[in-house]
């Protein structure tokens, strides 16, 4: 039985895998309809999204388990560089080709190979538990979808698609320390007030904007933690 419970988070990790590589394939069938009316790419939005539900949970899981384990961490960084790092590069790498960057577009593998960084960084940090240091991996997904799902109906000039494709690569590895949202004083705003921000501002964005509100949110997200690092 112990074998089973310490494996139940594991479970869960793997299908935030396999969600992600269901992305991946997904990304390839670009603007095809591929299922339920979505286009390849929405269909990879949909399954980045369920693969942060497991990545969410695994973790939950394992501390109501009592199933921490170093094979689970490292499963879980294995998981989220595909879901979180791969998976929204091709999607932009197809995009890309669509509106004809041609080779350029290999220029979209820089996300899961500075992610790759980001996240053997901070599996031996022992100093990430409140604040982060660099954009973690889940907020690159976040904003690439944002912009994805912008850029999949509205040409850009390869310059600047290039360009945010270096920003994040580097935002993932720098050393800007980035606040946690999670609040162990609720009632605290001078202690929260980015929290609190971010949280409402993400909510008008998407509301306003749709998902590409979740790109500015992301946005925000950096400007907010350079503001809150001169504190």
């Amino acid at each position: 039985m112990n074998a089973i419970r310490n494996n139940i988070p594991n479970a869960i990790t793997s299908l935030n895998l396999l969600f992600g590589s269901m992305a991946c394939i997904a990304a390839f069938s670009c603007f095809d309809l591929v299922c339920c009316g979505l286009k390849g790419y929405q269909l990879a939005f949909v399954l980045i999204a369920l693969s942060a539900v497991a990545d969410f949970f695994d973790g939950l899981v394992a501390r109501l388990l009592h199933a921490v384990s170093g094979i689970g961490k490292e499963l879980d960084s294995l998981a989220d560089l595909v879901s979180f790092g791969l998976a929204p590069a091709l999607v932009l790498y197809n995009l890309m080709l669509a509106y004809g960057a041609g080779h350029w577009a290999l220029m979209a593998l820089m996300l899961p190979v500075f992610g790759a960084l980001r996240l053997a960084r901070f599996n031996v940090d022992t100093n990430q538990a409140t604040t982060f240091t660099g954009v973690p991996i889940p907020a690159n997904a976040i904003f690439w979808i944002g912009f994805t799902a912008w850029y999949a109906e509205h040409d850009c000039p390869l310059w600047i698609v290039l360009a945010l494709i270096v920003l994040l690569s580097l935002l993932m590895v720098c050393n800007l320390r980035m606040f946690s949202l999670k609040m162990h004083n609720l009632s605290s705003l001078k202690h929260n007030w980015a929290q609190y921000l971010q949280v409402l501002a993400t909510v008008a964005a998407v509301v306003i904007l749709g998902l590409p509100g979740l790109a500015v949110a992301i946005a925000l997200y950096v400007l907010l933690s350079i503001i809150k690092r001169e504190e």
